[in-house]
């Protein structure tokens, strides 16, 4: 039996739409990385709001997403604290948060900060949808 996810049977570098869309926030002091993942993420279907400031928590109380594709590093600000800001916020706490980072030292990272995943630097477009579906479909 195959398994459904979110993505139906998208192979890269298709435009095929899942069947419903998920909003995702994306928060990175990168504006090419930013276009860059929104650009792809709405190719495979999601709806995308970006941020490349602190202000991740008022993105996500004002948009309600239901996934956060979060930098660990952004330019003064620590990823982490802003993770665990959010796990501690009511309105957000249940939002899934998938830290991105190229440092090696990720894991530690995910431990301190309460986020739910990771995600190294250069990542892979399947590795992210992966990581998408497990977190969409619960």
């Amino acid at each position: 039996m195959q398994q459904k996810n979110i993505i139906g049977s998208v192979q890269p570098h298709t435009t095929q739409m899942p069947n419903k869309k998920h909003k995702i926030v994306i928060a990175d002091d990168d504006l090419a990385i930013l276009d860059a993942m929104k650009m792809m993420l709405e190719l495979y279907g999601f709806e995308v709001e970006t941020v490349s400031d602190g202000m991740v928590i008022s993105k996500l109380l004002s948009h309600q997403p239901k996934l956060l594709l979060l930098d660990v590093y952004m330019s003064g600000l620590d990823g982490r604290d802003i993770c665990r800001a959010i796990k501690k916020t009511a309105a957000t706490k249940d939002i899934p948060v998938i830290m991105i980072s190229a440092s090696s030292n990720m894991k530690d990272a995910l431990k301190d900060s309460g986020a739910d995943d990771y995600l190294p630097k250069p990542f892979d477009i399947e590795e992210l949808l992966h990581k998408l579906n497990k977190y969409l479909l619960n």
